[in-house]
């Protein structure tokens, strides 16, 4: 929960039974009339609090908590309690009790936000609940002279805490950025702020910094972090760079290499099984990235276009897609409307999901005779789903599967099968 206003904290605290989970990872009660969000509590939980409010909501301070939940566990990293890292906002419930949270949080936004009844499959999941993530983006901080490298707290964003260990993320990604520290005295000194990112690639590490006007020690970090093989820039004006590689092979940027493989490939699995359920000879794959899925998809005989706006990811994906099947760049908001007609469309949008233009250009194709037998969305922002099916009229939802991409945290992929409703 957040707003623009300022708000006043109320002297007197209040006692709040925590009914729910809202999408942002707090705990939703009721207080007076007022609805309570809670950050840190848990479905079941009595806890006694201050109220801020923050017009007709209120933002709860948890003094203590009265009656603990039975759907609580103890979190296992210590920065969640001792530092109130904002990383990880639900590692306080049992996986099952997150994972059911999660499910809650698509079908309310799917009914609140789309309007749209659907039986929401249980969430999904492959792999392990810990160590799943091969990329950790850190803030870094001067300090007493020296970097620090770290994460934000909940409740005070311009804080940030030295990171010892982050748990759910590889300990070769922990052990890469304490390679990075070390050598941070060959970071721009010209900024007291900067971010960093490290990614596992296939063979090492790529790391990219934002921030800084000039960065005269860039390869002296480079030859001291032998772990990266892969070293970005962003300027603090200016676009991204890629300042020095000593990889071996022709592969895409560390941007699209994913962050929980495990749940990413069973997600592809189903989806690409999904898509070859409707028989299709043609396919869109809007949002393709690398061109993971378009190339399951061509390896099964289907002719698929795959749009992507990345430059780098469109020449990659050129280069292992057979003939019959292209990789066109540019927006999907672009291209798509020359790409159609297709048996199937997929689109896969960042977080802000998709552009207006595209459920405009889905609805024309939802009544032309030769248009999609199925449209398939995956989604990593349950709001922005809602939204965009609400601009489907014309598409019925068939199916809707969660996927527990990030353990621990409130984030939730979704993955949405649509139909015109034409055929339905």
């Amino acid at each position: 929960m957040s707003g623009g206003r300022v708000a006043r904290e109320q002297p007197d605290a209040v006692e709040v039974t925590i009914d729910s989970i809202a999408a942002g990872g707090d705990g939703v009660g009721r207080a007076g009339g007022v609805v309570v969000f809670a950050p840190r509590t848990a479905p079941g939980d009595v806890v006694r609090a201050r109220l801020s409010m923050e017009g007709r909501l209120a933002r709860a301070r948890v003094e203590r908590i009265v009656t603990p939940s039975t759907l609580r566990v103890e979190p296992p990293c210590p920065h969640y309690v001792e530092d109130r890292c904002g990383g990880c906002q639900i590692q306080h419930l049992s996986l099952d009790a997150q994972r059911g949270a999660k499910r809650r949080i698509v079908d309310d936004a799917l009914r609140r936000l789309a309007r749209r009844d659907a039986n929401v499959d249980a969430v999904q999941s492959a792999g392990e609940p810990w160590r799943y993530r091969r990329k950790l983006t850190l803030a870094l901080r001067r300090r007493g002279g020296r970097w620090i490298a770290g994460l934000h707290a909940f409740d005070a964003p311009g804080l940030v805490f030295a990171l010892r260990d982050c748990p759910i993320t590889d300990e070769r990604v922990v052990a890469v950025w304490r390679e990075v520290l070390a050598a941070s005295e060959h970071l721009p000194n010209d900024a007291a702020e900067l971010r960093g990112a490290v990614r596992l690639l296939d063979e090492g590490a790529a790391f990219a910094l934002e921030g800084g006007a000039r960065w005269p020690g860039a390869r002296r970090f480079f030859d001291a972090v032998t772990r990266v093989v892969a070293l970005w820039w962003t300027p603090e004006r200016g676009r991204r760079l890629l300042l020095l590689d000593r990889r071996a092979d022709d592969v895409p940027g560390a941007s699209f290499v994913q962050v929980n493989p495990a749940v990413s490939e069973r997600l592809r699995d189903d989806l690409v099984r999904a898509v070859l359920s409707h028989g299709p000879t043609s396919a869109i794959d809007g949002y393709a990235g690398a061109g993971d899925t378009a190339l399951r998809l061509a390896a099964a005989g289907v002719r698929v276009t795959a749009i992507e706006v990345d430059d780098e990811a469109v020449r990659f994906a050129r280069g292992r897609l057979p003939d019959g099947s292209v990789a066109l760049g540019g927006t999907v908001e672009a291209r798509l409307g020359d790409a159609l007609p297709a048996d199937v469309v997929i689109v896969n949008p960042p977080r802000g999901g998709l552009h207006s233009r595209v459920p405009e250009l889905l609805e024309h194709a939802a009544s032309a005779p030769d248009g999609p037998r199925a449209l398939f969305y995956v989604s990593c922002n349950p709001a922005t789903l809602a939204r965009d099916l609400a601009r489907l009229p014309s598409w019925s939802l068939e199916r809707v599967t969660p996927y527990d991409m990030f353990p621990q945290t409130a984030h939730v992929e979704t993955v949405c099968e649509l139909r015109p409703a034409r055929g339905s």
